[in-house]
This record gives C-alpha cells, sequence and structure tokens, in this order.
C-alpha cells in the first residue's frame, strides 16, 4: 500500500494517548531496526532550524538524515538527506520495508493498527536513514514521552522553551521543561536561554549525565555567516546551538565549515517569500518575540499581521509581543478539522489590546506583512493565496 494512502487512514490528532503502547511495540521490533546513531533535538522553538543548520554542518565529512515535523506542503518535507533527495518513492521504500518487519510478528497487523500517523512517520525515518552515520531526530511534542524518545541517543540537545501545548504538557514553563528534560540521555547540550537551567541541572545530577551548557564560540565565524545571509538573531543563536553540538561530537575545521556552509535549508523560518511579506511558523510567545526583534532590526513597523490560531494557544502572549510592530491583525480563516481555531478569542485581545483587527481579504502589493503561525496556517495561506 503507498504510505500516503496508508498514512490517510491515520488521525493526526488523539484524545488520549496510551504512553506505554509505542515503547512496547518498540521493544518487539527493535532489533529489526539497526538505527544509526541518534541526535535528539527537544524544546519548544528553534528545533527545525538548530536541528538543520547542524545536519548541515555534519554532512562536511559525514552522511546524516534529519527527521522533523510536522511539514508545510508535502509529507517528505518531514525527510532530509545530507547527500541525495528523498522522494516518495524512497518514502515508499522505506514504508515496504516497515511493512514487511511487522509481517513477522504474529500481531504485527494489530501493532501497525494501533501506530499513530507520528509514530509510523518516526520509524520510517529510522528505516529511510538505517544506513546513516548520524540521525539528526527532532521531537514531535514534550519530551519523555514523545515516540522519537524510545531510541538510543548519542547527544540530547535542549533548545529553549516556552509555553505551548499546556492542554498535554502542563501550564507551567517548569511543567513543560520537566517533560522535555526527563528525556536527557547520558550527554546532553542546553541552550543557553533556556528557562529553566536549574531544574536542567537537577535532572542531569539525578541522571548522571553530563550536561554542557552553550557557550559563545566561532563568534567570528557565525557573525560573518550571519550577514552573508542576513540571518535574524534568534537564528543565529540556533545556528551557535548546532556549532556546539558539532564541537561536542568532534567534527574537525569547524571554522572553515562555518564559513563555507550554505543558507539554511527550511521552509518557513523567518523567510522572505515575497518584498512584502515574510512568514515564520512559530506559533507561540517566545517564537513571537523573536520575530519583533527581527521587525525591529529591518525597520518594518505597521506591518499587517496575517493570523490565525488553535484554541489552546496564547493569544494574549503572541499578540502582545507583536504589538509594537503591526498596524492591523487581519485574520486568515481556513478549515480545520481535527482542532478549534480561535477566531473570537483573536477578535477580543485584539480589542483588548487595541489593534485593528479584521478578516483577511487580499495582499497589497504596498503593504507589509508577517504571516505567522502554525504550519497549517502557513501551507493553506500559501497555497490559496500565493500558488492560486
Amino acid at each position: 500500500m503507498d504510505y500516503e494512502i496508508f498514512l490517510n487512514s491515520k488521525p493526526l490528532y488523539y484524545d488520549e494517548i496510551d504512553y506505554k503502547r509505542f515503547p512496547n511495540i518498540y521493544e518487539k521490533i527493535k532489533s529489526k531496526l539497526n538505527p544509526p546513531k541518534i541526535i535528539h533535538i527537544i524544546g519548544t522553538n528553534g528545533k527545525g532550524s538548530s536541528g538543520r543548520f547542524l545536519t548541515q554542518i555534519l554532512s562536511s565529512c559525514n552522511k546524516v538524515g534529519h527527521y522533523t515535523s510536522p511539514h508545510i506542503f508535502d509529507f517528505s518535507e518531514r525527510f532530509y538527506s545530507s547527500c541525495s533527495t528523498i522522494d516518495k518513492d524512497e518514502l515508499n521504500l522505506a514504508h515496504t520495508k516497515l511493512l514487511d518487519i511487522f509481517s513477522l510478528f504474529s500481531d504485527g497487523d494489530k501493532m501497525i493498527e494501533s501506530l499513530s500517523y507520528f509514530e509510523w512517520a518516526t520509524l520510517m525515518a529510522v528505516v529511510l536513514f538505517k544506513e546513516y552515520d548520524y540521525l539528526v531526530m527532532e521531537a514531535g511534542m514534550g519530551g519523555e514521552y514523545d515516540a522519537t524518545n524510545v531510541f538510543d541517543k548519542s547527544l540530547s540537545i535542549f533548545t529553549p522553551i516556552g509555553l505551548d501545548h499546556t492542554d498535554m504538557l502542563g501550564n507551567s514553563l517548569e511543567e513543560i521543561a520537566k517533560t522535555k528534560l526527563n528525556a536527557m540521555c547520558d550527554l546532553a547540550l542546553i541552550s543557553s536561554e533556556f528557562a529553566c537551567m536549574q531544574l536542567a541541572k537537577k535532572i542531569a545530577n539525578d541522571k548522571g549525565a553530563n550536561l554542557i551548557i552553550q557557550k559563545d564560540i566561532f563568534t567570528n565565524e557565525i557573525d560573518i555567516y550571519a550577514k552573508r545571509f542576513n540571518l535574524p538573531k534568534f537564528l543565529q543563536a540556533n545556528l551557535s546551538l548546532a556549532v556546539n553540538a558539532a564541537n561536542i561530537l568532534g567534527v574537525n575545521n569547524l571554522s572553515n565549515i562555518i564559513l563555507n556552509l550554505g543558507a539554511l535549508n527550511l521552509k518557513g523560518r523567518c523567510q522572505k517569500i515575497k518584498d512584502n511579506l515574510i512568514i515564520d511558523v512559530g506559533h507561540n510567545a517566545h517564537a513571537a518575540k523573536a520575530i519583533a526583534k527581527y521587525l525591529q532590526n529591518i525597520s518594518w513597523s505597521r506591518v499587517n499581521l496575517i493570523y490565525n490560531a488553535f484554541d489552546d494557544k496564547d493569544i494574549f502572549g503572541v499578540l502582545s509581543s507583536l504589538k509594537p510592530f503591526i498596524g492591523t491583525i487581519q485574520i486568515y480563516k481556513y478549515q480545520s478539522q481535527n482542532r478549534k481555531l480561535a477566531v473570537d478569542k483573536i477578535i477580543q485581545v485584539a480589542k483588548e489590546l487595541e489593534i485593528e483587527c479584521f478578516e483577511f481579504v487580499k495582499l497589497d502589493e504596498n503593504e507589509r506583512y508577517l504571516l505567522f503561525g502554525s504550519f497549517m496556517l502557513v501551507e493553506n495561506f500559501i497555497k490559496v493565496e500565493i500558488e492560486r
């Protein structure tokens, strides 16, 4: 069966999650998988760009795969190879190999049926990159209970955290940090901007892990790279985190690698897709503050914010962070089958913040726009408003 048809039969979201199910299934099949060395990236913001920077750096002397989620346009975006294009034929081959592995077990069909969309995609990544030197694997949500945490890891990397997925992870930074930090392996690197550093040190001590805090290394090279590609400050910080990880992993000639590194090869991260339109898939207050600093640095003011959000998001935190730089909020409406959109909340918060708010109609070439929000928002907007 084609992987796209197969995955379309899987729900993206579940009302209840059995956190023991996937680890139990993995224990049964892991002898058939033989994963490569895994670098596990966990956090709220910056996982995708930190992981892609690290993949590009390690690729100078290694065969490296990168598994990230979700995608904007096509499922294949979740799988990046440093040495070849991952096309649908390769994904179908990995999907078929995975089906064959489960066929070796008497309860294989039952296990397949129980696996979620994300769990199956995660196992596909392990099969796809089996012969690689490294697999940089981004956690989907949380940490200790995430499907990506079942594998043995060579290095855990923790990016900055913020209030996000509070219905699943907890209502405070400490609760969110704890469930992410509990995924720590024996060797870990943590962003210097991590909000709960003392908790991180305690968990590392309890686990007997070697926790390394991000340092300012190769700053001249990073500055040169940042100027060449007009990199926002938050992406510079993510590049620095990736450089720290490469240094820990023993990569030689890092200075030369950074100076010759290509542009970040990842969609939707502070990406200028038109002269008057920047898109970013950040969708929480921490990411909004980073984008606000970038707008300030490039002297964009009274920007039209194209926005929508799921009902469980911190609408006030996002909009209050962006308020100094936005002139209007233009709500982009689209169909969301699995999660409720927060249109009424956005209107109410905009009123409280005294920001003009109305439904998006069309782009005006004489105005500047920031499209900010979930992967789903960005996907729907670009497909309908840009590519039509």
